[in-house]
């Protein structure tokens, strides 16, 4: 990656805005949805910026940039048309060390700003790198229309049970299978149609039920050629419930990308043609965890008498047909 994708804290920033024209009342407009401790330093403002500045209270230095006006600031952006006015401005945040914007000059910039789909408390935030601005911008439209607008319900409601819900479910793979049961269920549908108490009055029932302690599993994944693009949605779905994941060399890296995040990864140095970690995964899986199996191609796995005699779940796939 090129780029480190990163949320600021809200309520720590404190940014300077230079500039007074449309570009710098747009992003002063996108900082007013997360803080409004925001300075603009510009000799003369816009109607818009104005407009900005004494609505919300900021702060307005009424001159053009200085040298030495940086150091109370933790993030800036450079939004005037003038090219040798910005490169000193990111010569300066740069040896201060503060992170910089130069609207249009990526060069100039220590990070850039991504295209926002807001749900709030609900964040998707993407990137091309600077490199297909247009491909990003259909991107987001695909996400747009099916992302439902009553997301940010959804994570509300989450945020307010969720002490609950990990008091009463034990295991991180059961809670992870229970709010994904409930959110996709009656209980999300009632919360996107407005139906909160409802809603919650399903969660409280569903929580006095018999939940039981998670059953190991084990996953063998035959991924054929590896390409990602042939993942089915069975595989990608087991994938993303893995709490650790067994492949060698000959497995795509990319297909890595699809493990849930936080699931251990265990690359093994002796091909699964060879040798299977059988001994491994069960210890793993005889725990409680779900483990996932990468096997590059298709071959017959091999017989394992441990795992035949053990009461772990065992199941393969073919992703890529």
């Amino acid at each position: 990656m090129n780029y480190f994708p990163i949320f600021l804290t809200a309520n720590k920033i404190n940014a300077m805005v230079i500039g007074g024209g449309d570009v710098a009342a747009r992003k002063i407009e996108l900082l007013l949805k997360t803080t409004t401790n925001i300075t603009i330093m510009a000799k003369q403002v816009n109607p818009s910026v104005e407009r900005l500045i004494n609505t919300y209270k900021l702060d307005w230095l009424s001159h053009n940039y200085q040298q030495g006006s940086l150091e109370a600031f933790n993030l800036v952006i450079a939004a005037t048309d003038d090219t040798s006015v910005n490169l000193a401005i990111s010569q300066e945040a740069e040896q201060l060390k503060i992170l910089i914007n130069v609207v249009d000059q990526p060069e100039l910039c220590s990070y850039i700003t991504p295209a926002i789909i807001d749900r709030s408390p609900i964040l998707i935030a993407m990137s091309s790198s600077g490199s297909a601005p247009i491909l990003l911008r259909m991107l987001r439209e695909q996400i747009e229309k099916t992302l439902p607008d009553g997301y940010g319900k959804l994570a509300d409601f989450s945020l307010k049970f969720r002490d609950h819900v990990k008091a009463r479910v034990k295991g991180l793979r059961n809670r992870r299978t229970f709010w994904e049961t409930t959110l996709r269920g009656a209980i999300g549908n009632a919360i996107l149609q407005g139906n909160s108490q409802q809603a919650e009055q399903q969660l409280i029932v569903s929580l006095n039920e018999e939940i039981l302690p998670p059953q190991g599993e084990i996953t063998f994944i035959h991924t054929l050629d590896g390409d990602p693009d042939k993942l089915t949605l069975a595989a990608h779905r087991e994938m993303q419930f893995a709490d650790a994941v067994f492949y060698d060399d000959k497995v795509n890296k990319n297909l890595i990308e699809y493990i849930r995040r936080d699931a251990d990864k265990f690359p093994q140095s002796v091909p699964s043609t060879m040798l299977i970690n059988f001994q491994h995964a069960l210890e793993l899986a005889e725990s409680g965890q779900k483990i996932i199996y990468l096997l590059a191609e298709h071959h017959a796995l091999p017989h394992n008498s441990a795992l035949a005699l053990s009461s772990i779940v065992a199941k393969e796939l073919i992703s890529g047909v």
